[in-house]
């Protein structure tokens, strides 16, 4: 080969090189670009331990969250159907309390003295159940556990571990096998009602839960807004009942319940107008109670007989609460109240282009379980709870919200902190929220 010939062959393997190394540059940058210019990949964000200036980004509405570090899909934390394994043998309760960074002592004198009680129905989703308790637990409140007797044994069996750790903690007296908008759903909240009456509780108000919901006000707050704003009266959104909604009540309904199947069907029976006259109202499932309204509706004649009444209704939960809080002499009754409230933040599919832009998650039962591109909506509505959630599917909505919720807890406390309460020392999220941008 001649010297020119050779000098012809370098120069363009040396063209080639070049090219190569080019072109691994521009997808390097295509892929690396400005984080307001990429749209959020989470399978590139989903892995490893959560930077919380992810999480900052999230709430913040960005598009894109900073990448930090290298990511992988294998290390991704494994969230299992069969929920937490430290649940699933024997437990160490003192070190379940303390690796589970449950909060041990009230963090406030106002807090001490306004003892709250709950009843959470759950069925399914573990883990997320897990993370509702850890956040709203305090040892001065009271909790009732109702589990679906469908569920699993070995779900059953895990509750039963975890709640077995706690004194103000316990498992419904009576189970039901719960029918989605069954009869049975209001019953598991009776259930968990009359046990919860026992002197023995000394509760001021009774919220309900399902176990894919999560709190958005601190146990703190929640007290605040009832004291300011309910000063003693019954919180139970809702209207006069819509004429569209009046076949749940106007013909009898059953339930049918088999292996992997139940479901509430309509019968060709005319049902008789509600008893003592009870003008029927419709609202939402969920509640906050007084206690003395609490022993009204186990105790009042009207509200037995509208309860047995109630039995073959479709969806009787969300006519029951709010049509006995609209009787005049009821205890904390609000007879011209509506829908405020605010109890829960819900993006139902129907109200797409009004009170959201639409689901970032998915839709179950046209309600969103939410997505990553739902956090900035969830932490700016005014609402107490949002519901529904599945850190299965999207572990990285509860991450974030747990670990910007824990740091609004600890900051409003007036006591001594323990360290087994923090879910992560102070970080760049601590002070973007302590700044408030």
């Amino acid at each position: 080969m001649s010297q020119l010939d050779a000098a012809k062959s370098g120069f363009i393997l040396c063209i080639g090189v070049c090219i190569f190394i080019f072109s691994l540059i521009y997808m390097k940058y295509s892929i690396m670009k400005d984080p307001n210019e990429q749209k959020f990949v989470p399978e590139l964000i989903e892995c490893g331990f959560y930077p919380d200036e992810i999480c900052s980004a999230l709430f913040e509405g960005k598009s894109a969250a900073p990448r930090v570090g290298n990511f992988c899909q294998e290390a991704l934390p494994q969230l299992t159907a069969e929920g937490p394994s430290f649940l699933q043998n024997s437990v160490n309760c003192s070190r379940v309390i303390k690796e589970q960074y449950f909060i041990t002592s009230p963090l406030s004198d106002e807090e001490a003295n306004f003892p709250l009680a709950y009843i959470i129905t759950i069925h399914k989703e573990l883990h997320m159940f897990v993370k509702l308790l850890r956040a709203i637990y305090a040892p001065q409140n009271f909790y009732c556990i109702h589990v679906d007797e469908k569920s699993p044994n070995t779900y059953k069996f895990s509750v039963q571990n975890l709640v077995s750790c706690f004194k103000n903690i316990f498992l419904s007296s009576k189970r039901e096998n719960v029918v989605y908008a069954g009869f049975s759903r209001l019953q598991a909240d009776i259930n968990c009602m009359k046990d919860l009456v026992n002197p023995k509780f000394n509760w001021k108000y009774v919220i309900n839960l399902c176990g894919q919901d999560y709190p958005l006000k601190t146990n703190r707050e929640i007290i605040q807004y009832l004291k300011r704003k309910w000063n003693g009266l019954n919180v139970t959104p809702g209207v006069l009942q819509p004429e569209h909604m009046k076949h749940r009540t106007q013909v009898s309904y059953k339930e049918f319940v088999n292996v992997g199947v139940s479901y509430v069907y309509p019968t060709s029976r005319r049902k008789t107008p509600p008893p003592h006259n009870i003008t029927l109202y419709f609202g939402t499932a969920y509640y906050m109670l007084t206690r003395q309204f609490a022993n009204f509706i186990l105790r009042d004649q009207r509200a037995t007989d509208l309860l047995e009444w109630s039995k073959d209704t479709f969806s009787p939960d969300e006519h029951y609460w709010i049509t006995l809080n609209r009787i005049p002499d009821a205890p904390g009754a609000t007879p011209e109240a509506q829908w405020e409230g605010n109890i829960r933040a819900i993006k139902w599919r129907e109200q797409e282009g009004s009170t959201h832009h639409g689901c970032n998650g998915h839709y179950v039962r046209d309600i969103c379980i939410y997505g990553l591109g739902d956090l900035q909506w969830i932490i700016e509505t005014p609402h107490i709870f949002a519901n529904k959630f599945e850190p299965i599917k999207y572990p990285l909505v509860t991450e974030c919200l747990e670990r910007r919720f824990r740091l609004k807890v600890l900051q409003q406390a007036e006591i001594r902190l323990q360290p087994e309460w923090q879910l992560q020392m102070a970080s760049y999220f601590d002070m973007k929220m302590n700044t408030g941008t």
